[in-house]
């Protein structure tokens, strides 16, 4: 840690630890969790979300695991970045940076617009990320199942409980209650850093989809989707078997936000996947 980084905003409990890091691109909430010299996972979560919708799952994962938590420019108590931009490349860069300042490299996983994230950071810094693991990340534009969202006047920033909840219930699976956590991370994000990082996330793949990316990649795959999602088809999933050597799995009864509807569950399924990673890297 070098003097720029903000110290005096860390809170350490336990193994638990977050801070703010002034980097190039602003400030950036980072958590970490878990014993500093196991293998690293970095997870990022999705667009409108937060460090908070990984909150059922680290607790499974920091057995074994060093869990580094990033909340994207614009979200949770990340400040706007640098020219409030929010382009997928330009919050790799972000995140790249946090990581050669914790000097931490290793398995990295997307949630949802957050595997778009990962995919950049692989794609821009392949030193830092040994593995991927996207969850209910849509491959490609032509496989998104949701409906446009009405859009919401500046004027009328930030939504009602209610609308936030109509917004997010295609998240999770049908009769799924959206969490009051997920409610506040929207209403707490300013009206810019939503629309910027709505218009951004799928403006990725439609540069070039993620199966055509990975696959230049060469990096080990992992896709988990839940067979429930009613964002993305959960038969797009397939579309990833392109990629040489992906592993395809659905989680049965999910919807597109597993982490939370299903975090025992998703948590194995990880877990199974970092374990082979370091088997290999012996």
């Amino acid at each position: 840690m070098t003097t720029s980084e903000r110290r005096s905003a860390a809170r350490v409990r336990g193994g638990a630890e977050d801070m703010m890091l002034s980097l190039d691109g602003g400030d950036l909430h980072v958590r970490r969790d878990g014993p500093r010299d196991a293998p690293a996972l970095l997870l990022v979560h999705g667009s409108a979300a937060s460090t908070r919708s990984w909150d059922a799952l680290v607790p499974l994962l920091t057995p074994s695991h060093h869990v580094v938590l990033v909340d994207l420019p614009g979200h949770g108590r990340s400040p706007e970045p640098a020219g409030h931009g929010h382009a997928v490349p330009g919050q790799a860069r972000t995140v790249g940076a946090a990581l050669d300042r914790l000097g931490v490299r290793h398995a990295v996983v997307g949630h949802s617009g957050g595997g778009y994230t990962a995919t950049a950071l692989a794609e821009q810094r392949p030193d830092l990320v040994t593995a991927l693991a996207l969850v209910n990340t849509g491959p490609r534009p032509d496989a998104f199942a949701g409906q446009a969202s009405a859009a919401i006047e500046p004027a009328l920033w930030p939504p009602s409980d209610e609308q936030v909840r109509l917004l997010a219930s295609t998240a999770f699976r049908d009769g799924f209650p959206v969490p009051q956590e997920l409610v506040d991370d929207v209403r707490g994000m300013t009206f810019q850093a939503f629309t910027g990082s709505s218009q951004a996330s799928p403006a990725y793949p439609a540069e070039r989809s993620l199966p055509d990316r990975l696959a230049a990649l060469g990096k080990p795959l992992h896709v988990i989707f839940g067979d429930r999602d009613r964002r993305w088809r959960p038969g797009s999933a397939a579309d990833y078997r392109v990629v040489p050597g992906a592993h395809v799995e659905y989680l049965p009864g999910s919807g597109h936000t597993p982490i939370i509807e299903d975090p025992q569950r998703t948590a194995a399924l990880l877990l199974d996947f970092a374990k082979a990673q370091c088997a290999r890297a012996e």
